[in-house]
């Protein structure tokens, strides 16, 4: 195993152990549990060789730029059955990968939205719910963001029929800021119209 690949091990550890330590304190305190959150992940885009952050990038210096913390945008949404029979196939960069639907979830108010929830059918496999809203193209990345990616470790919480489903904790995908990865965009059954002011922004 090479240097490079023992660093990404490292850095996927450091991810499992962030969101450990969100839904520990969640339970308590959601809002606290976000600024641990950002905390931990500005100093892991910092600090870590593995960071999609180019040396020298401002966002190393003043941190990654967030919406204001938003209570009403903390849910704990039961998982209905699925909306499509679609079954996609991804380019990963490395390979394909295949998204396949699990069922979906309905975002209520100030939301109002319904987002398919998919199985990542990659490493050990992981649910992933990417999110398109009126923000993406303007104050967020165009591709969308991601609320849930359980293969990576980003994993809010739930019980074996729901998910916890945090919109301030909606983050861009690696793409956003190094073209050399591809990452998996928000599909059709993943984009609301509603403007999601709150989560991971393009600017302070």
């Amino acid at each position: 195993m090479s240097t490079a690949q023992l660093e990404l091990l490292d850095y996927r550890r450091r991810v499992s152990e962030i969101y450990a330590a969100v839904r520990a304190e969640a339970r308590t305190d959601p809002e606290q549990s976000h600024a641990l959150w950002r905390a931990a992940r500005d100093d892991l885009f910092r600090t870590h060789p593995q960071s999609p952050l180019a040396p020298g990038h401002p966002f190393r210096e003043t941190g990654i730029p967030y919406g204001p913390y938003d209570p009403r945008l903390r849910f704990e949404l039961d998982l209905l059955p699925p909306t499509t029979t679609s079954t996609l196939t991804l380019n990963t960069g490395d390979g394909v990968t295949q998204l396949t639907s699990i069922g979906h979830v309905e975002l209520p108010g100030p939301v109002s939205g319904s987002v398919e929830v998919w199985w990542l059918d990659q490493y050990a496999g992981g649910v992933f719910v990417p999110l398109r809203d009126g923000s993406a193209g303007k104050t967020s990345y165009g591709g969308g963001r991601y609320a849930l990616d359980t293969a990576k470790s980003s994993d809010l919480g739930g019980t074996g029929h729901s998910l916890v489903i945090d919109l301030n904790f909606l983050y861009h995908p690696s793409c956003r800021y190094d073209p050399a990865w591809v990452c998996p965009l928000a599909q059709a059954e993943n984009r609301i119209e509603a403007t999601i002011q709150a989560g991971e922004r393009l600017q302070p």
